[in-house]
């Protein structure tokens, strides 16, 4: 079996790396969310959807994940993670006209300061259904965070999702979505040298 070495993080480029929808809050929050959803209307190839309740899963979903990773140890010092994916992801890619990546070699990581879901926590901590996404069948792999150590056994057990891009990337959160292993870094010191670069 061959397992990915490394992680990656995507983003625009005219974006800087690892910029957190969930640090912001009030007018900031709303001016930024008007802004993506602005460039996309002006520019379909920007495809990422961020619609009125966005936030409040977002939020739902990372609370939510963050208790079931410190629940087995884990020892977050973000309330929200910097996010990747497992290897490369021409899925994840192609949400952006212009994509840039910042990859890491997830063995470095401290074990108590990263974690994955099987697949996007989204689907994987199952709250989408409360606001009106459809619901998936539960998987064994759903509503859990699991240490990086344990990618080895996941992925013998589950395989490698197929991260292939769609032809038509509208309504795409609203099919069934296993494009990707998610992998969430709770710290900010592995990605400081990328921070406000």
């Amino acid at each position: 079996m061959h397992l990915p070495q490394v992680i990656t993080h995507y983003h625009s480029q005219t974006d800087l790396p690892f910029q957190n929808l969930s640090e912001l809050g009030g007018d900031e929050l709303v001016q930024v969310l008007e802004r993506l959803n602005r460039r996309k209307a002006d520019n379909p190839s920007f495809r990422r959807v961020f619609g009125k309740r966005y936030m409040d899963l977002r939020r739902k979903t990372e609370a939510k994940l963050r208790d079931l990773f410190i629940a087995r140890g884990g020892k977050p010092e973000r309330q929200s993670p910097h996010y990747f994916v497992l290897g490369e992801c021409a899925w994840f890619s192609g949400l952006y006209p212009d994509p840039a990546t910042v990859t890491l070699d997830w063995r470095s990581l401290p074990r108590d300061q990263a974690c994955f879901t099987y697949p996007d926590s989204f689907v994987s901590m199952r709250l989408g259904a409360e606001f009106g996404l459809p619901a998936e069948p539960a998987q064994p792999y759903h509503e859990k965070a699991f240490f990086l150590d344990e990618l080895f056994d996941v992925v013998a057990e589950h395989g490698l999702p197929d991260g292939a891009t769609d032809d038509d990337y509208e309504g795409y959160h609203k099919r069934k979505f296993e494009k990707y292993i998610e992998v969430q870094v709770w710290s900010d010191r592995p990605v400081a040298a990328f921070l406000g670069a």
